[in-house]
This record gives C-alpha cells, sequence and structure tokens, in this order.
C-alpha cells in the first residue's frame, strides 16, 4: 500500500451532541484521479448530503505497507462525486469545533488495522510527553510537492509546538495499529499530513 494514491471527502452534519463528519473514501476504488479532483465543488457536495460544509481531504498518499481486516463502523455506503467513486468509511465526532487543528487529537471511528513493515522508514512526531504519532498518509492538498522522498527532512519546515520533535527511523519489527476494537487517535501537521497514535 506505501504510495498508493487516494482522496476524502467529508461531509460535516450538526447533531445534537454537536458536529459530526462521515468520511469517503476512495481507497480500494480508484487512485483519485487528479484532472477530476480539481473539479470537484464542496459546496456543492454539500449541498447534495444536507451537510453544513463539505472538507475535501487530499490527494494523499500511503506511508504504510498494508491494511488488514475491516471492521465497518457504518454501512459502506457508495457515492459518486465529480465522476469519483468513494465509499463511506468512518466517522468522526468533532464536538463543538468543525477541526482540531494541527497538532491536535481527532478521535475516528474507522475499525481498521494498518501494517508498517520490518526494514521499512517511518516518519514520526514526538509530543512533550513522549507519545509518539507515526504517519499513516503524507497529502499532496496543501503542497503538490510532498512525497515520501521528501519526508526525511520534513522537520525542518514544520513549526510545532514547543516541546515537539519530529523524526525518521527504520523499523527493526513488523508495526501494527489495530482499531477494530477501540476508536483511531489521529493527528495532522499544518501540511495534512496525517499520524495516527499505535496504541
Amino acid at each position: 500500500m506505501r504510495g498508493v494514491r487516494y482522496g476524502e471527502v467529508l461531509p460535516i452534519y450538526l447533531r445534537e451532541d454537536g458536529l459530526h463528519a462521515e468520511v469517503y473514501g476512495t481507497q480500494m476504488l480508484n487512485d483519485c484521479p487528479q484532472h477530476l479532483w480539481e473539479k470537484l465543488d464542496a459546496a456543492a457536495i454539500a449541498t447534495e448530503m444536507g451537510a453544513v460544509f463539505v472538507k475535501l481531504n487530499g490527494p494523499r498518499k500511503w506511508v504504510l505497507d498494508g491494511l488488514g481486516a475491516k471492521v465497518a463502523p457504518v454501512e459502506p455506503v457508495l457515492r459518486e462525486f465529480g465522476g469519483i467513486m468513494f465509499r463511506r468509511i468512518a466517522t468522526i465526532h468533532l464536538g463543538d469545533k468543525p477541526g482540531a487543528g494541527p497538532y491536535n487529537e481527532n478521535k475516528i471511528n474507522r475499525g481498521a488495522v494498518f501494517f508498517f513493515d520490518a526494514g521499512k522508514p517511518v516518519y514520526e512526531l514526538v509530543n512533550p510527553e513522549g507519545k509518539v504519532y507515526v504517519m499513516q498518509a503524507l497529502c499532496m492538498g496543501v503542497d503538490a510537492s510532498m512525497s515520501e522522498e521528501s519526508l526525511p527532512s520534513l522537520g525542518e519546515r514544520l513549526k510545532m509546538p514547543e516541546g515537539w520533535s519530529y523524526r525518521t527511523r527504520v523499523l527493526h519489527e513488523e508495526l501494527v495499529v489495530d482499531t477494530t476494537a477501540s476508536l483511531a487517535t489521529v493527528l495532522q501537521d499544518e501540511f495534512e499530513n496525517s499520524y495516527t497514535l499505535p496504541y
């Protein structure tokens, strides 16, 4: 899966207990063609979906090596947006704010297992308490030149909060991130690269 491209559309809804996002992704369906992605109209999709607004998340590329058995947290509805097929794959309870912002955690109900192979590089953020988040996907939506080749030096570009650090290392053994029985903890940097808490 490393290097496989995808995109996501996130309609945001206002419900009694706050804002909720549904995540529609192209994963396992297509590579989110750029010429179609560029034409997506977030406002039009929001109107179509009855959402408060829509976040276009991507395009992105995986920097993990495998995806395990999926426990669908929501019915995996197929939808077409702008000629691209998407599947509903996860939900996010955002509470009273539309997004946590860079370096702040979100809890995501995705029911997935991620695999990072031994001998492969991983790219990590470390918070002041020593909590480590491993990058699951890079984003080309903010910086179109973002690639795995650029990630070893990404730390020089990040404006991290005080006490945070960025590092690259090669795994000595396989890393498995299993969120089939719990919510995933995910955050992003200012380039919208996504990191997951492994444990």
